[in-house]
């Protein structure tokens, strides 16, 4: 097999790995806590109506969120116990959404295995036909678990008017600290194989690519080796990409792997391409070969305001202080708890914040840590360096744009492409003026929905 090198975009920027907190650190089973609380909108698309009334009995696998729009994903509970209440949840995101709460049973909640060893070279995609991968990953309520949250079955269904030839694989994991992803591609080998080539034969796309950054060798081997074992390994290309952040944006990948460009506020299946991330190949996998729906993942723990960090395997709804809880608690000198990475990762004050299918990371920060001190420091006036436009990986003009949503001009922010901002936060991470360029976009987009729903 052909391994490519140094591959990459134009833009981008290089901020502290900061991998070596988690790297090393096997995935750990978490076993559920006392109550879990399940946000009813974990995806982009339609949220998700309750099926469960309070007081009702629920087990591990059943169906609480019903999703009734194309664009959905439905939600199941990871856990037997008893429907304690429906009722508004905190949320990352969007603050607060409808969530139902679950007090678990003690009795019947061991922590939940990984199924990574009953995968193997022998598993054949052919068992399944396409059809029946596509209603699996459906019904297991799968969706992009590398942070955008877009159904899945949507991505893989083939689809005439967009006919799909090619599925680019995920694996950069390019955003400080996080290191899931790293470690699924290195213990759980077969499984992400085998949900590779499950999304291939629903997709139907003849040509796949697995881009990892090249700061992981040892995942670019321990796929060399598995699809060689394979005899994949003609079908199936490792390219290694440049080490630089974003290059795990989705539009970023694509260019860096094939040097081809999605149109400004278009999809990839627009030109022929399907983008998935290690993560929902794993739980495709589950989905396809077990039934089991998406309700655990692997989730890194990192930075240093925690006593213990690692990778841990934990059921979606766990909050964000039980998992705290359980990898020794915070430090004396913690600052910041940021759900996510530090570069596009939400910086949470409710410790009740529960984990959703979209969170790969807890980044606990001190007030030492750079990512964390930078807007500690006394902004200026922006001095038109042009910085923020060399690091942008769009192309875009993030002052023009900020000065723009200051003053509240959204017509003027539009004029500057507001809308094709993929808000990775290097333009705020090179700015000498200390400008929250970034910030400021998302807060122009915010606005600018709040007024399409007025004039709706």
């Amino acid at each position: 097999m052909k391994l490519l090198s140094k591959m990459t975009f134009k833009g981008g920027v290089h901020p502290l790995e900061n991998k070596q907190f988690t790297e090393s650190r096997a995935i750990e089973a978490v076993a559920p806590p006392k109550q879990i609380v399940l946000p009813l909108c974990q995806h982009i698309g339609v949220p998700c109506k309750p099926v469960v009334n309070k007081k009702d009995s629920v087990t591990a696998g059943q169906v609480i969120g019903r999703a009734d729009a194309f664009i959905s994903a439905p939600i199941h509970s990871p856990v037997n116990g008893i429907v304690k209440d429906i009722a508004l949840a905190p949320h990352p995101v969007i603050g607060r959404t409808l969530g139902v709460y679950i007090d678990t049973d003690p009795q019947s909640n061991a922590p939940r295995q990984p199924a990574a060893n009953r995968f193997d070279a022998a598993f054949d995609p052919q068992a399944y036909t396409p059809e029946q991968i596509c209603t699996a990953v459906q019904e297991g309520g799968l969706v992009g678990m590398g942070g955008a949250g877009f159904p899945t079955r949507v991505k893989i269904e083939a689809n005439p008017a967009m006919p799909k030839d090619t599925l680019i694989i995920n694996g950069c994991e390019c955003e400080p600290f996080i290191t899931c992803d790293y470690r699924l591609m290195l213990e759980w080998t077969w499984q992400v194989i085998a949900g590779i080539r499950l999304a291939a034969r629903a997709a139907k796309c003849t040509k796949i690519f697995i881009g990892i950054e090249d700061n992981k060798p040892q995942a670019i081997q321990a796929l060399r080796q598995g699809l060689s074992q394979c005899r994949l390994s003609e079908e199936i290309r490792v390219v290694s990409l440049k080490t630089k952040y974003p290059q795990g944006g989705e539009r970023q990948l694509i260019r860096s792997v094939l040097g081809r460009q999605v149109p400004t506020g278009g999809i990839p299946p627009q030109i022929g391409l399907c983008v998935l991330n290690t993560a929902t190949c794993a739980a495709l996998a589950e989905a396809v070969v077990f039934g089991q729906p998406l309700t655990h993942r692997v989730v890194t723990v990192s930075g240093c305001a925690i006593a213990r960090p690692g990778n841990y395997y934990v059921p979606i709804g766990m909050s964000v202080r039980d998992l705290i809880e359980h990898c020794g608690g915070l430090t004396e000198s913690a600052a910041r708890v940021v759900l996510g990475g530090p570069m596009m990762g939400f910086s949470i004050a409710d410790l009740s914040t529960p984990l959703t299918k979209t969170s790969g990371a807890l980044t606990l920060l001190t007030i030492e840590t750079s990512c964390c001190a930078k807007y500690n420091k006394q902004r200026t006036a922006c001095i038109r360096c042009g910085r923020c436009l060399e690091a942008c990986p769009e192309g875009l003009n993030p002052t023009k744009i900020a000065h723009a949503v200051k003053h509240f001009r959204m017509d003027r922010a539009d004029e500057y492409f507001m809308s094709a901002c993929i808000e990775c936060g290097s333009c705020s991470y090179v700015c000498p003026a200390q400008i929250d360029l970034a910030g400021y976009i998302k807060t122009g987009k915010l606005l600018k929905a709040r007024e399409k729903r007025r004039l709706a």
